[in-house]
């Protein structure tokens, strides 16, 4: 992916995996067809979508589409594997620290402005991006270069080019976030969760009968717009179903999944609405499923099949207008996951797995029981070990997922505020609040919280408050890696953030952890599981896994090799320079590269043209001499800590591009 070479901190090559050896199968090239003809694209995002969890019986269009089309067999997310970075990745064709972007959660004090909703928001705590009011905010707050590169579908616009940006809040509107409310002569068009851009195209849909988003009136003046009491609100979610204790999602639920509804509104305005009417050469549809599912009821969980079916369904209503409109033969089709997805839990041998029966926890159960562990408070972590630490949440109740041990007793035990002082109302809790003061404290810690990865940011930089907390994180059995900002220069056990790619000494954070993980632990079918903020879910995604790296990536088109299983690594970070490339469009400063093994036409190029080596990144030195402690307190025998950087180099005609597998500790 990136064009600039790694510094040299003990880079091993491994003599194990690919290093200077042919790929195997290679392709010869394929047969050029002339000039592409005029067509489109169409983005079709499964948000967390697993590579693995494609099958015959939930996803039959999407197993059919890689049949007919390109499949990425290894293909990778963007680390940190969470939906706004990663959508930033699609947007630029580059990497947060190039960007300048650091979603889900990130720190940004100073900023000012009103969300979706309309309401104030308090940006001197971290901030959710999933919200294209936020992000415009923050793009005021950065001199509107919320990103430092430009985006493809801005660029496709300024070329004339028809784009339309459909779904999930945030990320779609990432896609082109310069798009203006009233600007009718830029040829796009957004719908997404809270609204409808620009105010041509929510009047249009209005005139034909179509609801709009409830939040779309926070959008305009008046006397621009003005829903009507039949509006009702179509994107709105549903309900997760929880146990007997109201807070926990029950995992053995069976019904709609939370987003269905929402997603099959928003697919058929697409198709109904944009696709017949306005014809869009570009386009992106990015829904919630089956992340939202996977999120609240799990991997591997009934809901999860569920959302999956719903999801393959609405794949096969895109390729049956496709059809119905003729324009099947003319329309590339890219289905793509943002990250995959692991269930949340602990080590089975400090919280073994149990079943789920009438609405509460009941017997132990490590073969086909559900996770009670694995969320992970660090602010509460660091300020029981002396640190003042806040993370801008309050009081959080989590009697399951914060830890249920063997003998049946809680990690965290339930603790009640009787008067509301504590939480601001009163209620049970599991953790105390940690909201920001109204002035921060000298040596302070702010946490970004972000399911398998942290961002923590010193705003006084102070170097040995960083060390000390490092050293603290490195101590920890639920800490997988640390990388730290170049100005702390060579901290034992740590790497550099920019050998990661999140390099930016202005929006940084200081230090970025990736919770531990475990790819092998199986829960209810499906490998992988690893710690996460904590909170009531029972799947996340974010760690430096390799479970949650390696992501879905089909194609099937014109432009698109048919039947061909790409072996080469490739990542999300390559999507916006292939698309660029296919509609003769410019990206000159984007990281990734042009799939063209993939590709039909002049555009082809085959697979032997490249190089491949594998190697192992580490530290300059471990960090030893450490106390080490399990999440339960108890004492770990080592006390030495080192991590591994799994990475992939792919080299051709001169270029260069690194794509990362996974960062795995090494405790000794």
């Amino acid at each position: 992916m990136s064009r600039f070479a790694l510094p040299s901190l003990r880079l091993l090559v491994s003599s194990l995996l690919l290093t200077g050896l042919p790929l195997a199968p290679t392709f010869a090239a394929a047969p050029t067809h002339g000039p592409r003809p005029p067509g489109r694209v169409i983005v079709f995002v499964w948000d967390g979508m697993r590579p693995d969890a494609i099958s015959a019986d939930d996803t039959p269009n999407l197993l059919a589409l890689g049949a007919r089309g390109s499949v990425f067999e290894d293909n990778h997310s963007t680390y940190p594997t969470f939906t706004m970075a990663n959508a930033s990745s699609f947007a630029t064709g580059a990497f947060p620290g190039t960007i300048g972007f650091y979603g889900n959660h990130f720190w940004a004090p100073g900023a000012k402005g009103s969300d979706a909703k309309g309401q104030v928001v308090d940006f001197q705590s971290p901030i959710f991006t999933e919200d294209y009011a936020i992000l415009r905010d923050l793009d005021a707050h950065y001199a509107h270069e919320l990103l430092e590169l430009p985006t493809l579908f801005a660029t496709a616009r300024k070329a004339g080019l028809k784009t339309a940006l459909i779904g999930k809040s945030g990320p779609a509107f990432l896609q082109d976030y310069k798009l203006a409310n009233g600007d009718t002569s830029n040829n796009g068009l957004l719908l997404d969760e809270n609204t409808a851009l620009p105010l041509t195209f929510a009047k249009e849909l209005q005139k034909a009968g179509v609801a709009l988003p409830k939040n779309t009136i926070n959008t305009y003046d008046s006397s621009q717009l003005n829903l009507s009491e039949e509006n009702d609100s179509p994107t709105e979610q549903g309900k997760m179903l929880t146990l007997k204790d109201g807070a926990s999602s029950d995992a053995t639920a069976g019904v709609d999944t939370t987003p269905a509804a929402a997603n099959a509104w928003m697919m058929k305005v697409y198709l109904e609405q944009v696709l017949a009417q306005h014809r869009p050469d570009l386009s992106i549809v990015w829904l919630r499923n089956p992340d939202t599912t996977e999120h609240q009821y799990g991997v591997g969980s009934p809901e999860f099949h569920l959302a999956l079916k719903a999801q393959d369904a609405l794949l096969g209503q895109l390729e049956d207008k496709l059809k119905a409109l003729g324009m099947d033969q003319s329309t590339d089709i890219v289905v793509v996951s943002d990250h995959a997805h692991s269930n949340i839990a602990g080590p089975r041998d400090l919280f073994p797995l149990r079943q789920i029966n009438d609405g509460r926890v009941t017997t132990i159960d490590n073969e086909w029981g559900y996770s009670v562990s694995g969320g992970v408070r660090l602010a509460d972590e660091l300020t029981h070990g002396g640190f003042t630490a806040f993370d801008g949440t309050g009081c959080i109740y989590a009697p399951v997922m914060s830890g249920i041990k063997a003998d049946g007793s809680q990690l965290h035990p339930t603790r009640f505020d009787d008067d509301g002082r504590l939480c601001g109302k009163p209620g049970p809790y599991t953790t105390p609040s940690y909201k920001l003061p109204d002035e921060l404290p000298k040596s302070a810690l702010v946490i970004a919280s972000n399911g398998g990865t942290e961002y923590l940011y010193q705003p006084e930089h102070d170097a040995a408050l960083v060390k000390r907390t490092v050293r603290f994180l490195q101590s920890r059995e639920y800490v997988a890696a640390v990388f730290v900002a170049k100005r702390y220069g060579n901290i034992p056990g740590t790497l550099p953030a920019e050998n990661v790619h999140l390099e930016n000494a202005a929006r940084g954070p200081d230090i970025i952890i990736s919770y531990a993980w475990d790819a092998n632990a199986n829960i209810q079918g499906f490998p992988g599981t690893e710690y996460a903020s904590q909170s009531n879910e029972r799947g996340e995604h974010g760690s430096f896994s390799r479970i949650d790296v390696h992501n879905t990536l089909l194609a099937a088109g014109p432009d698109f090799r048919s039947g061909f299983q790409d072996a080469l690594p490739s990542g999300n970070v390559d999507l916006a320079p292939t698309i660029a490339a296919l509609m003769d469009l410019k990206l000159p400063k984007a990281q990734g590269r042009v799939l063209h093994e993939a590709l039909a036409g002049d555009q082809a190029r085959p697979v032997d043209a490249y190089h491949l080596t594998s190697t192992l990144l580490r530290p300059n030195q471990p960090a030893t001499g450490l106390n080490a402690q399990r999440i339960d307190g108890s004492p770990l025998s080592t006390r030495q800590f080192d991590f591994a950087l799994h990475l992939k180099q792919l080299d051709s005609n001169g270029q260069h591009w690194t794509y990362f597998d996974m960062a795995a500790p090494e405790r000794q």
